[in-house]
């Protein structure tokens, strides 16, 4: 029992001693996975601005408004195709289908008449921007 009560102080210590190990350990790990967590988020922040960038920006813009093929013979089909960036709304003139904001959409098209389609393009603050071309009809 004497011996007992004489080691009882330097217990105590070896557990304080313990205890602080353990939250070392934890803290140590619980801070390397926060700091893992910053850089996976500023990594998938870096690669939004990139892609953002990518596609034209910010603000509003038509990336491309095309047809494919460029003329065709009367009764055969083609493909109108657009992207635009920052649109809200999309209007296409004359009216074929509906169209709305799309980085990459192709509608099909069968005009008897050489046709000039024209693609409209609003955002949120009331801009807009305008792209047109004219698909040829061969007899």
């Amino acid at each position: 029992m004497k011996i007992l009560r004489s080691l009882l102080p330097y217990l105590g210590i070896a557990i304080a001693i313990a205890l602080l190990y353990d939250g070392w350990i934890f803290f140590s790990r619980w801070n390397t996975a926060k700091q893992e967590q910053q850089a996976r988020a500023d990594q998938e922040q870096t690669n939004a601005r990139k892609t953002l960038k990518m596609v034209g920006g910010s603000g509003l813009k038509i990336n491309s408004f095309y047809a494919s093929p460029g003329a065709i013979q009367r009764g055969s089909t083609a493909n109108i195709c657009y992207g635009v960036v920052g649109a809200k709304t999309l209007k296409l003139e004359p009216p074929v289908e509906e169209v709305w904001p799309a980085l990459n959409r192709c509608i099909q098209v069968k005009p008897s008449k050489n046709t000039e389609y024209k693609l409209i393009a609003e955002d949120a603050e009331g801009h807009s921007a305008a792209e047109s071309f004219t698909l040829q009809v061969l007899p």
